[in-house]
């Protein structure tokens, strides 16, 4: 049997002990490095929930304030349909008032001449209303006809005008900004023969 030296048995658990302690160092440096790494991951996951909660918190008020503005906008809108003649209507007011007092003039027994003058005078006021809200009157006497904004009544036939040109207004039409409210109702001309 052969003896080992002390010597052998020395160096062998010394290559141990310092590869042991290696590891160990290893261990104890990864247990450090884990415990940074889960306390950076902390960290990053508090800082994603307060931006998530900040988030959140931008949208809700956010979502409130497209709220805001879709009911303020659905209120103005109804008031604006609701009171969309109020200055239009406001503007007649005076030419039903003159009006009344052309027909307590008219009762009254007052001469012909003043119940013409007030009713003349009721018309340019009617006219100058409609002219300020941008309704235009289309009075097309002698104008070649135009089936945008004409309605022909019925031909004519005529020596003295070229085919399709109005030659008498029946009831005059109307346009508003440029928007046809009314046709004319118009007599046109044609060829004769």
């Amino acid at each position: 049997m052969s003896q080992k030296t002390p010597q052998n048995d020395n160096h062998a658990p010394s290559e141990l002990d310092d590869g042991a302690l290696e590891e160990v160092k290893t261990e104890q440096e990864a247990d450090v490095d884990g415990k940074d790494a889960m306390d950076v991951l902390k960290r990053d996951l508090q800082e994603m929930e307060e931006k998530a909660k900040d988030h959140w918190d931008q949208f809700v008020r956010a979502q409130a304030e497209l709220d805001n503005l879709r009911k303020r906008t659905e209120r103005d809108l109804a008031n604006a349909h609701k009171y969309a003649l109020e200055k239009f209507a406001n503007e007649l007011l005076p030419v039903k008032d003159s009006l009344e007092m052309g027909l307590n003039a008219a009762e009254g027994g007052e001469g012909e001449a003043n119940i013409r003058e007030g009713v003349e005078l009721t018309l340019r006021m009617f006219n100058k209303v409609l002219t300020k809200f941008g309704i235009e009157e289309v009075d097309p006497a002698g104008e070649r006809f135009d089936p945008e904004r004409h309605q022909a009544m019925t031909m004519q036939p005529s020596d003295e005008h070229p085919p399709n040109t109005v030659l008498e207004v029946m009831q005059k039409g109307y346009v508003l900004n440029d928007r046809l409210l009314r046709p004319a109702m118009v007599v046109v001309s044609k060829a004769s023969g």
